[in-house]
């Protein structure tokens, strides 16, 4: 993938499921289900987002939980070759946009020595909000809590 190229970000649809579960598959050591990505097209209190390269293969996906005005980050994912080429950050930037107008923060976890995740993160104004001891389980290891908040000015 070339560094200036860019990715269409759309809505997650049944057709991109199984680029997305092979995408899960290579990014994590638990991946979800074909039937756990399934089910969360059908929630309601869901939105994935898949990441599009200029030959509408999925290059990253990501997704999001909303309970009220809470976001809950759940992945992001982005293929191998597509990496540092600027599509997590696209993924990213539509969730903080989305948050800016209708959630009070977002938050998500992140594995401890994901140094390059977390710089993204903070780069996106995240900041660390504590620390899950032993979250991940293989390898085992500690989970960054990290949190960004969307205050709104107050009505007068």
């Amino acid at each position: 993938m070339e560094q200036n190229r860019k990715v269409q970000i759309v809505p997650m649809n049944g057709d991109h499921l199984d680029e997305v579960v092979e995408l899960e598959r290579v990014c994590f050591p638990d991946p979800w289900s074909r039937n756990m990505l399934k089910e969360e097209l059908e929630n309601d209190l869901a939105a994935f987002l898949v990441a599009l390269d200029g030959q509408g293969a999925v290059a990253g996906y990501a997704g999001l939980q909303v309970v009220l005005d809470e976001g809950y980050i759940d992945n992001i994912a982005v293929a191998p070759d597509a990496r540092r080429h600027g599509v997590a950050s696209a993924l990213l930037d539509v969730f903080c946009r989305f948050g800016a107008v209708n959630l009070a923060f977002l938050t998500l976890e992140v594995r401890k020595s994901n140094t390059a995740a977390i710089g993204l993160y903070e780069k996106f104004g995240f900041q660390w909000a504590g620390l899950r001891p032993g979250y991940y389980q293989r390898p085992r290891e500690d989970a960054v809590i990290m949190t960004r908040a969307f205050p709104k000015e107050e009505s007068l």
